[in-house]
């Protein structure tokens, strides 16, 4: 093979998913903190979308290589199955045998498992890959599986990943208790013209080039324009060009070599083989449940348009309670009703913390509050948040999403004028009293203070 001839240990391009390949693009990164959201979070679903080759299963296989050790998991893959086939599979995953079992005893011996593991203070996710397959009948089943819980809150995390299809079925008038179910849903586009450029370029650096140029930058164009930016098309064309410079004994892949490449592998322009892929290039990945609609599901009108530059999730044992957009200016987080976000606790100041939004950051900071607030474990007074953070506020879980990643599909949302407050537990309000800061002030504040990032 070329490895000799362009001095590396390992081949850089193979199709098998590898986590030391990843290449965390935005939409990856963006991708990979709504699946870490689930083990924060219980309720509801988690739907990952791409195109076949878009770098979901290696984004799975990092995921599951970062978890904890009190996270128990049941991983599907094989998806064209019966429902008691779909629930032997989970069962054995969970380490049983179950192939002469009914499908009471199934689900009994499931539903034992997921409340002995809850008592166990373990933690189980179910992930399934290649869902676009299941049928009506399974996906049933994971709905009926999700609603196992104790007297406190949902025992089973569930990811959903699979090609765009899946998003359709899931929308079917016969799956709407499902549907009503998936809290956050996000669609994984392909990468673009710079991020494939780096992609090449990490999975080089990870083979050993140690910041030799292999590519010659004159090819990158070419091989984004047969590619359209498909991780796995990226690998196969960059493998074979590498073959291509290996038989001219080169040590840099020219452009004849990616065009010697993609004579060999018969392609024509990525545009022409995947019109449908050019459709769906700016589908945005989203939060499910009407956030870009207004109050009452219908289109905002102009005079109540913002700009919306991130979001937060608030979580109270597991549940989530709420959900709020950030824009330009000064979000308040407290316990009394004249704060953006009312969180009715005990734990809580009356004044917390704050959220300064610019266009180019979000900054938490703390308002001399008495608990503090914490970020990994550890208490902060002033950071710069980044996608998929989660902060700590009293007994309550912020989790943070940077919306400046998707800015081609900034929407615009009603003000809530009948926010209720939130209280110590999930069935007692969803909503927080709006009250606006004045914007500039608030922007002028953050370019007057240095930035301390913990």
């Amino acid at each position: 093979m070329y490895l000799e001839l362009f001095k590396l240990h390992e081949l850089p391009f193979r199709l098998t998913p590898d986590p030391q390949f990843l290449y965390l693009s935005k939409h990856h990164a963006r991708a990979k903190a709504y699946m870490e959201s689930t083990i924060w979070f219980t309720d509801g679903f988690v739907v990952i979308t791409g195109e076949i080759g878009s770098g979901k299963t290696t984004l799975i296989e990092t995921f599951l290589k970062e978890l904890e050790k009190d996270v128990v998991v049941a991983q599907i893959n094989q998806t064209q199955v019966t429902a008691i086939e779909f629930l032997q599979s989970v069962l054995v995953q969970f380490g049983f045998s179950p192939f002469k079992m009914k499908k009471a005893e199934l689900l009994a011996t499931l539903n034992e498992f997921l409340v002995e593991q809850y008592s166990n203070g373990r933690r189980v996710l179910l992930i399934v890959d290649e869902a676009q397959n299941l049928s009506n009948k399974v996906l049933e089943e994971i709905r009926m599986l999700s609603g196992v819980e104790t007297t406190k809150e949902k025992v089973l995390r569930i990811i959903l990943a699979g090609q765009p299809e899946l998003n359709d079925k899931l929308n079917a008038p016969g799956l709407v208790q499902l549907a009503q179910r998936i809290r956050l849903r996000f669609h994984l586009t392909a990468l673009s013209k710079t991020d494939m450029a780096a992609y090449v370029q990490h999975r080089l650096e990870v083979a050993g080039s140690q910041g030799r140029e292999i590519f010659e930058s004159e090819t990158f164009p070419l091989i984004y324009r047969y590619t359209g930016g498909i991780p796995r098309l990226v690998n196969t064309l960059a493998d074979t060009s590498m073959m291509a410079a290996f038989a001219q004994d080169r040590p840099n892949v020219s452009v004849d070599d990616v065009k010697a490449a993609i004579e060999e592998l018969q392609w024509v322009e990525y545009a022409e083989r995947s019109v449908k892929l050019q459709a769906l290039h700016g589908v945005p990945g989203s939060m499910n449940g009407g956030m870009h609609s207004g109050a009452n599901g219908s289109e905002p009108t102009t005079g109540e348009r913002r700009i919306v530059l991130g979001r937060i999730l608030v979580g109270f044992n597991g549940q989530t309670i709420a959900e709020r957009e950030l824009t330009p200016g000064r979000f308040i987080i407290g316990r009394t009703p004249d704060n953006d976000l009312q969180i009715d606790s005990k734990y809580i100041s009356r004044h917390h913390a704050q959220i300064i939004t610019s266009i180019h950051t979000s900054v938490l900071e703390d308002l001399n509050s008495t608990n503090g607030i914490y970020v990994r474990a550890k208490r902060v007074r002033r950071r710069m948040l980044n996608d998929g953070d989660v902060v700590q506020i009293g007994q309550h879980e912020i989790m943070y999403f940077d919306e400046r990643t998707n800015r081609s599909r900034t929407a615009f949302h009603e003000v809530d004028d009948d926010a209720q407050p939130l209280h110590d537990g999930p069935d007692r309000g969803h909503a927080a009293t709006m009250a606006q800061d004045d914007i500039s002030a608030a922007l002028d504040d953050e370019r007057d203070e240095q930035v301390e990032i913990k």
